[in-house]
C-alpha cells in the first residue's frame, strides 16, 4: 500500500516498525509537553521530518493500536505535525509505504483496524505471494541473505552448495522469507567452510521435508530453538566465555545475556 505525491525516488527513506509507532506518535505526531525534556527533543529531527521529499515505510501496519492508527490517521490527512513542546505545525512532503501480513479487509470487518485509515493507506495495493508460491525467489534471496550475514560477522562464505539449494526451493517456508533469512542467518554462524551445505541447515530442510517440523511446533518455538542451537554452539566454542561468545554472534554482551536467559540457557 502506498499513498502521497510524487516524492522523489532516490530520497532518503526510513522504515519504522510497530513498537517504534508509540514512541513516534509521542515524539513527532500530537503529544506537547514542557520544561527540560521538551527543549532537549526540539533540537531533535525525527524520522518524518528527515524522510521530507522521500519515503516512509510503515512495517506491520496491520498491528498497530487503535489509538495510534487515530494519530496515523491525523497525520496522513493533514502531512504535517508538530514537534514537542511546539507549536507550529511542520508540513512535509512524503511517501508513505505500508506493509502487513494480516487480511486487513477482515481485520476493518472485525473492528480491529479503522476503516478510514485502511482506506486513505489502501491508494495502490500490491499482493506479494507467500514463499511458497514463487520458488524461484530462493535462490536470489539466500544469495542476498548469504551475504549480507556473512559480511556482518565477517565469514567469506559465498555459495550455497546445489543439494543444499535444492532442499531450500523444495521447503514451504511457513515463516516465509523471515524464516528463510533466520536459516541463512544460522548456516552462516554454524557453518565451518566457505560454503553451505546440508550439514549447515536445519535437520527439516535437510532431510527433505516440504513443511515444518511435525507435531505441535510453532513457528516462535522453532525460532527459539534455532537460537538456543546458535548459542549453545557459540558457548561451546569460546569455551564458555559468554563475552566472547556475543561477539562471535555480533550481539551486545547485554542483549545476549537477556536472550539466554529467556531460552532458559544456564
Amino acid at each position: 500500500m502506498s499513498v502521497g505525491p510524487g516524492a522523489k525516488p532516490l530520497a532518503p527513506a526510513w522504515l519504522i516498525a510497530p513498537n517504534k509507532l508509540k514512541l513516534l506518535a509521542v515524539t513527532m505526531l500530537v503529544f506537547s509537553i514542557s520544561g527540560a525534556t521538551a527543549a532537549w527533543l526540539r533540537r531533535k529531527t525525527g524520522k518524518i521530518e528527515l524522510a521530507h521529499g522521500g519515503t516512509i515505510f510503515f512495517d506491520e501496519i496491520g498491528d498497530v493500536s487503535p489509538e495510534l492508527q487515530a494519530k496515523l490517521l491525523r497525520f496522513l490527512q493533514e502531512r504535517e505535525f508538530e514537534r514537542v513542546g511546539g507549536v507550529t505545525p511542520i508540513s512535509v512532503d512524503v511517501r508513505i509505504i505500508a506493509a502487513t501480513n494480516r487480511v486487513l479487509e477482515r481485520s476493518v470487518t472485525e473492528g480491529l483496524f479503522r476503516a478510514d485509515l485502511y482506506y486513505r493507506l489502501n491508494v495502490v495495493a500490491i499482493d506479494l505471494p507467500p514463499l511458497r508460491e514463487r520458488r524461484e525467489d530462493i535462490a536470489a534471496l539466500s544469495q542476498y541473505f548469504l551475504r549480507k550475514h556473512s559480511e556482518a560477522v565477517r565469514r567469506n562464505i559465498t555459495e550455497i552448495s546445489e543439494e543444499a539449494r535444492r532442499r531450500l526451493e523444495a521447503y514451504d517456508w511457513p515463516g516465509n522469507v523471515r524464516e528463510l533469512a533466520n536459516v541463512i542467518e544460522r548456516a552462516v554462524v554454524l557453518g565451518s567452510g566457505p560454503t553451505v551445505t546440508l550439514e549447515d541447515v536445519p535437520g527439516r530442510i535437510a532431510a527433505g521435508w516440504t513443511t515444518a517440523a511435525p507435531g505441535p511446533q510453532s513457528y516462535r518455538e522453532g525460532m527459539n530453538a534455532a537460537r538456543k542451537e546458535l548459542i549453545l554452539k557459540a558457548l561451546a566454542t569460546t569455551h564458555g566465555n559468554r563475552s566472547a561468545a556475543a561477539k562471535l554472534l555480533g550481539l551486545e554482551a547485554k542483549y545476549f545475556l537477556k536472550l539466554m536467559k529467556s531460552l532458559g540457557i544456564e
